[in-house]
């Protein structure tokens, strides 16, 4: 480049942004997708762009038991020391009608989930009868006797009891779980409103870095940030746009952000090359054909974040560091591609722990790899070890990550903080 200075981090600006001044910053690169209908079966894990009103579940009174739709006043003194005999008139399966309404002393043998026939107003239970034919499709005895009294509405699940009509019972924002889309089946909603899944472009930079299936080399290693993010990426509900390795070349690196322009994306994730090196061009490509909006952040580790925009696209450059680019996309990743695909924003889950070993900080925000455990209804929380960036496995071992605020440079053994659990 042309400005020598672009490499002089004495001629950087070094105001560093807050975590959370940061996560807001990031916020308003971005623009929710648009939305789309797709067939019930295809919206496993889709966000839900509509609010969905329910119709009456269960749809009409039915039977929560096998056994014999009755009238209470025909039992009302039914004991097995003294039953009441009931007339056998009519026979409803579950998927059945009940098109005959019972009269006084008449009883209609019946399936769980059955519908209840008029003059019914509850179910005595098949044990609770004397008849104890098993199997499938036993005949249909003339006559049942009662021998207990039931109560009205006992073992009858009413129209609307579950949910009544009109009820708001999911929000847009929500992403779709199993359970979700079996609601939704009940209801009756054939085609979901959902927004559409993001298109991110995810590429990492370096001369060093060489595919997962190449024998290493002097000075290489094997490209680990590319699958960590692009499975980060996709968990999040996007469908990730693979760009590959990019060397420190300002000629290629151009041409990679050009063809994630050509792609359509929606956002653009890459991992390393936003540093002050003399071969981190990527900040340069930014402010060349786009704009860069802040790029140092008060966090450890990972200080290095560039935010901007390349020809329009939302972009965020993570460190190149592994567990640093794991941490980024954590803190500043995965809730603006939440944003992006719709999401309804949620805190994430903090949990307290007491420090069961002294802690060191440099002062910044920081988010050690830590496990914790339960000992007599206390969790105690520990590191997995040193904590350099470029230490993958403490990350594996990890079952939670311990929050040191900014402004703290130790804590003592007992000293209580918080955790985010992995």
């Amino acid at each position: 480049p042309a400005n020598a200075a672009w490499y002089n981090p004495a001629a950087l600006p070094m105001t560093l942004l807050s975590v959370q001044g940061a996560q807001e910053r990031i916020l308003r690169h971005l623009h929710v997708v648009d939305t789309e209908a797709l067939p019930l079966e295809h919206c496993a894990a889709r966000v839900l762009a509509s609010d969905i009103l329910s119709t009456d579940l269960p749809p009409f009174d039915n039977s929560s038991v096998d056994g014999f739709a009755v009238s209470t006043v025909d039992i009302s003194t039914a004991s097995s020391a003294a039953p009441s005999i009931l007339r056998v008139v009519a026979d409803i399966p579950a998927g059945g009608e009940a098109n005959r309404a019972l009269q006084r002393g008449e009883a209609a043998r019946i399936m769980t989930g059955a519908p209840i026939p008029p003059g019914a107003n509850a179910v005595i239970m098949i044990e609770d009868t004397d008849f104890q034919l098993r199997g499938p499709n036993p005949p249909l005895p003339t006559e049942v006797r009662a021998l207990k009294a039931v109560k009205a509405g006992e073992n009858i699940r009413t129209k609307g009891m579950d949910i009544e009509s009109g009820r708001k019972v999911m929000f847009a924002g929500v992403r779709l779980r199993p359970q979700d889309l079996g609601l939704l089946a009940m209801l009756g909603v054939a085609n979901v409103p959902v927004f559409r899944r993001p298109r991110v472009a995810m590429l990492s930079s370096g001369d060093e870095l060489i595919p997962v299936d190449c024998p290493l080399a002097p000075g290489k290693i094997r490209d680990s940030n590319s699958y960590t993010l692009s499975a980060l990426i996709a968990g999040v509900g996007c469908e990730v746009v693979g760009l590959g390795i990019a060397p420190d070349d300002f000629q290629v690196l151009q041409m990679l952000f050009e063809r994630a322009v050509e792609s359509q994306v929606d956002a653009i994730v890459s991992s390393a090359g936003v540093s002050v090196g003399a071969f981190d061009y990527v900040r340069e490509i930014i402010e060349a054909r786009g704009r860069l909006d802040f790029w140092r952040v008060n966090v450890r580790p990972g200080r290095p974040l560039a935010v901007g925009d390349f020809q329009g696209i939302p972009f965020i450059g993570l460190p190149g560091n592994p567990v640093s680019a794991f941490i980024g996309f954590e803190l500043f990743v995965r809730p603006a591609l939440g944003h992006l695909a719709g999401m309804e924003s949620t805190a994430r889950t903090r949990m307290p722990v007491t420090l069961a070993e002294a802690i060191e900080s440099d002062g910044r925000e920081s988010y050690l790899r830590a496990i914790v455990e339960e000992r007599q209804g206390t969790h105690f929380a520990r590191l997995t070890g040193h904590q350099g960036s470029g230490n993958l496995l403490s990350l594996v071992q990890a079952n939670a990550l311990l929050i040191i605020p900014a402004g703290v440079k130790s804590l003592a053994v007992g000293d209580q903080a918080e955790v985010w659990p992995l």
